[in-house]
């Protein structure tokens, strides 16, 4: 049976879809089946696994909508052992739509449970909001993993975000685990970014992942082309980060 592992945080930029696309690749290229489902109506995982989003005709809102099976809505990807379930900028309408449905935070897990026998991990990338669609994402996933980056308001908002996950874990979803938070945008020359990782280590301990993903130009270049870092430059800090990260879920997994 595959894991389904919800990638959130409320706060914007902290690496969340770059983590998505980037592990997504990694376990592929590792040889594990996976499913990247994108739940972030600005499609940056779609257009960054080289996706016309404009194209984009079965997605997330329709799987949500339940107007097609799970099925319908995957795309193969260029990269190895990868498929998507894409995203497009009408998911942004899916909260007002499922406002008045029953079980509206369950919409995900129904339409994704059947599929979890079909893949290794299926990756969720969340909106970088605590609304209806990241519920949605962590009612229907088994753990969560967390992206922080080294800069100064890391921790701002991380408190609020673990009490969401509690509420969900009281009301929706009790088997919700914390899979780890995982530092991003480190930059060692910064005593800054030391400050961060060693304060992050100090109050979550073990449930910080060892991988910690260093600032890299080629990270932030990929996308533009449509690809994840492990095709774009294999050889890259960032490629191999993701890799030992991949490496480190299975593990942990296994």
């Amino acid at each position: 049976m595959g894991k389904i592992i919800a990638i959130a945080n409320q706060k914007g930029g902290v690496g969340k879809t770059t983590t998505s696309v980037n592990l997504a690749a990694s376990l592929g290229v590792l040889e594990k089946k996976v499913l990247l489902i994108d739940a972030d109506p600005q499609a940056n995982a779609t257009s960054g696994l080289g996706i016309e989003v404009e194209n984009v005709e079965l997605g997330t809102y329709q799987l949500l909508e339940h107007t097609v099976s799970a099925k319908d809505a995957i795309v193969a990807t260029n990269s190895p052992n990868l498929d998507v379930i894409p995203a497009h900028i009408d998911l942004v309408a899916i909260e007002i739509e499922l406002v008045d449905k029953e079980n509206r935070e369950s919409m995900m897990l129904r339409a994704i449970e059947g599929l979890k026998s079909e893949y290794d991990f299926i990756l969720i990338d969340c909106a970088p909001s605590l609304g209806l669609l990241t519920l949605n994402a962590l009612t229907a996933a088994d753990s969560v993993m967390i992206p922080i980056q080294c800069e100064y308001f890391a921790l701002e908002g991380l408190g609020k975000l673990l009490n969401t996950i509690k509420s969900v874990q009281k009301i929706h979803n009790e088997n919700l685990d914390i899979e780890g938070l995982l530092l991003t945008m480190y930059d060692s020359r910064l005593r800054l970014s030391n400050q961060v990782v060693e304060e992050v280590k100090k109050h979550f301990d073990e449930m910080v992942f060892e991988t910690i993903i260093q600032r890299n130009v080629r990270l932030s270049e990929a996308p533009s082309y449509g690809e994840s870092i492990i095709s774009y430059d294999a050889g890259s800090k960032g490629a191999n980060n993701y890799l030992s990260l991949a490496n480190e879920l299975i593990e942990k997994n296994e």
